[in-house]
């Protein structure tokens, strides 16, 4: 019996050394009272949502709001999967698609405080088929018909435009821009393609404005996915695995789901609700591809996610590591449009915010239509998830869903409901 019990001690040290890790990457809880929120206003909030998956507006969805460095409100609604109805669990795997663009951008803010890149630098520097970009200018011709005609750019595209959406790059599956019809024309999503193939793919194209004067949604930050592996000699994943996800515990962030055993936790919309845009529809992670999208192409869970937006809200750290100083951190949640970056017909930051360096910030309390504090930033992902951190308030909240229809409303209703259960001010440091 002894030496059975001493074959034992190696598997059973193996077995707690596992469980520590998972007790590590736990935030710690709270009730809501104990961190200034009205625990029956939060109930609101589940009912509102228990009350919409009873009527099939949407499958299911999971919400953690942490303030003051606890998670007071942690809780998963509806089903994983209308198809099976799996039950929804708070260790989904949620595509996040946009959502990437905040990770990436971390990544290459690490390499520029590594004094490896400047963000006045051209991106033609580092992939040399961005030299010499045309600028798609649209006017009628003699038929009356909107016609396309091309100019050069006035400038080049520097790693700043890329950061805050003003390279004049575009998103081709919405909007009615003749350069976005070019995009959808080209099939630049067709086929399997990686990084370096994809950033040629969208050098050909025309841009849709000026590099420079103009904020419009695109796909410049899957074109700073190449640029980091290009600085690196790495992977984007094997960076930002090595960088981010790895020392930050996020163990389910990835580009593809691809260990069969996670299978089972990732979430689905609903079978009539997989339209994102033109020629672009909800994909399946399950089956991995070359293509690491920087720009809308990771999967995470809400814990995962937390752990990022923990180091974010912490300025830069978390559990005694420093993943980018404050103050690049404070540079990247400030206004970078302010300089004279106007907005483009299809602005989503919306009234009463700026933009970053990967987020969306806010300039005022009022103007925006749902409530916040000046300096919040946010962002979020196309098949409906979304987050944001108000630093003012301590607090961050995640939100995750597939439901491309449904995430504009969404989001709205969550800011408003969040909002109206604070209780009491945030502590601060010196508290």
């Amino acid at each position: 019996m002894r030496a059975f019990i001493k074959s034992l001690i190696p598997s059973l040290a193996f077995v707690l050394a596992l469980c520590a890790g998972a007790t590590a990457q736990d935030l710690p809880t709270a009730k809501p009272a104990d961190v200034g929120l009205s625990a029956d206003r939060l109930e609101r909030i589940s009912q509102w949502l228990r009350n919409d998956i009873t009527k099939g507006t949407i499958p299911g969805a999971v919400v953690m709001i942490v303030r003051n460095g606890k998670v007071a409100y942690f809780e998963s609604f509806g089903t994983l999967d209308p198809e099976t109805k799996a039950p929804m669990r708070k260790d989904a795997i949620f595509r996040i698609y946009s959502m990437s663009k905040p990770i990436t951008s971390v990544a290459v803010m690490m390499l520029f405080e590594q004094g490896k890149i400047r963000l006045d630098e051209p991106i033609a520097k580092y992939i040399p088929a961005f030299k010499d970009m045309k600028v798609g200018v649209e006017s009628k011709g003699e038929d009356g018909k909107p016609k396309l005609e091309l100019v050069a750019a006035q400038k080049p595209i520097t790693i700043q435009d890329l950061l805050r959406h003003s390279s004049g790059i575009t998103y081709g599956f919405f909007g009615d821009l003749l350069v976005k019809k070019a995009y959808v024309d080209a099939n630049v999503y067709d086929g399997d393609y990686d990084n370096a193939e994809f950033a040629e793919r969208i050098a050909k194209l025309p841009l849709a404005f000026q590099p420079g004067t103009t904020w419009d949604y695109s796909n410049s930050t899957d074109i700073l996915g190449r640029l980091v592996e290009v600085v690196s000699g790495k992977s984007l994943l094997q960076f930002e695995k090595e960088n981010i996800l790895d020392p930050l515990g996020m163990t389910d962030t990835s580009f593809y789901v691809a260990d069969a055993a996670k299978h089972a936790r990732l979430a689905e919309p609903f079978k009539d609700d997989r339209v994102i845009g033109v020629g672009v529809t909800v994909n399946d992670p399950r089956i991995v591809r070359k293509w690491e999208s920087g720009g809308g192409g990771m999967v995470s869970t809400i814990t995962d996610y937390a752990r990022f937006a923990t180091m974010l809200i912490n300025g830069g750290t978390l559990d005694g590591k420093r993943y980018l100083g404050p103050k690049t951190l404070a540079y990247m949640t400030s206004d970078h449009t302010a300089g004279g970056v106007v907005p483009g017909p299809y602005y989503l930051p919306g009234p009463g915010y700026g933009f970053g360096l990967g987020f969306a910030v806010r300039k005022e309390a009022g103007v925006a239509t749902t409530p916040g504090s000046p300096g919040d930033y946010n962002w979020g992902g196309a098949a409906g998830t979304y987050f944001w951190v108000d630093p003012k308030e301590n607090m961050f909240v995640i939100y995750a869903m597939q439901s491309p229809k449904e995430r504009v409303p969404y989001r709205q209703v969550l800011r408003d409901m969040v909002y109206g259960a604070i209780d009491k001010p945030a502590r601060t440091a010196t508290d």
